[in-house]
């Protein structure tokens, strides 16, 4: 039986979507990217067209919208790399 996959976040490209897929993956997430064929086939890669869907196993869905929701808002970013945040 095969795992239903379902969107957890979107990236605004593919440079943006790859880098996301990284860090969903160093926590042990399995991460498909779905791109729109029209941005394939045109090279393009900004705006509505450039959008790309990072797709996770359902069951770890609320783990990868964790993850990214952390990452957009800079959470956990400074204390992993053992720098100051701009906060303390």
């Amino acid at each position: 039986m095969t795992a239903a996959w379902v969107v957890a976040g979107e990236a605004g490209g593919r440079l943006e979507a790859e880098i996301l897929k990284g860090m969903l993956e160093s926590l042990g997430l399995h991460v498909q990217l779905s791109h729109e064929s029209v941005a394939s086939a045109y090279s393009l890669g900004v705006g509505p067209v450039g959008r790309v869907e990072l797709l996770v196993p359902a069951e770890e869905e609320p783990e990868a919208r964790a993850a990214l929701d952390d990452y957009f808002s800079g959470k956990g970013v400074d204390a992993e790399a053992g720098l100051d945040s701009p906060d303390d």
